[in-house]
């Protein structure tokens, strides 16, 4: 991949898809222009493997003689919430308790896209965290890989430990 200079420049925009199977999608600049690549290296450096469809993202860009493409994310803000109810499995819980979980460093168990769930375990504890599909929208997410790195909020739910949010590993360390 040849480049045609070496400046980069700041971009923010929204991820338009991201497909971790292929490697690879496109940001859509607020300001307009071209696509572009979001190649899933730049990605894991930031230390996500995914992102959704629709998040924020603020990155710097060079221009290639294959187009635009991200060098590196400064930054992944969740898609705007949808305006529904909150996710049934958290209606009964106090918002106080889910807001002051702490992040724990945890891995990922297993994950099925398909299937809306997966589950992963917190480092040091033996029981499994339940993570569902809309909690990794929420969070900026779109799959999970087994033996991910992440940092999650995990409270006591009805189905045993549940995760509240998904983060990238380094949010554990902060």
């Amino acid at each position: 991949m040849g480049q045609q200079d070496t400046g980069t420049r700041r971009v923010v925009g929204k991820v338009k898809w991201f497909d971790p199977v292929k490697g690879f999608g496109f940001v859509i600049a607020d300001e307009g222009g071209p696509d572009i690549l979001l190649h899933a290296n730049v990605l894991r450096n930031y230390g996500q493997g995914s992102v959704a469809d629709g998040a924020l993202i603020e990155i710097e860009a060079q221009r290639t003689d294959r187009g635009m493409q991200a060098t590196e994310i400064l930054r992944i803000e969740p898609p705007a919430a949808s305006e529904g109810l909150p996710l049934a499995d958290f209606e009964d819980i106090d918002p106080e308790i889910i807001a002051n979980a702490p992040l724990e460093p945890a891995r990922v168990k297993w994950f099925d896209k398909a299937k809306g769930f997966g589950f992963a375990n917190v480092f040091g504890r033996t029981e499994d965290v339940f993570i569902h599909i809309e909690v990794l929208r929420r969070s900026g997410l779109a799959d999970l890989a087994p033996g991910e790195a992440l940092a999650i909020r995990v409270i006591d739910g009805k189905r045993g430990r549940m995760a509240t949010e998904v983060c990238a590993w380094e949010a554990a360390n902060d």
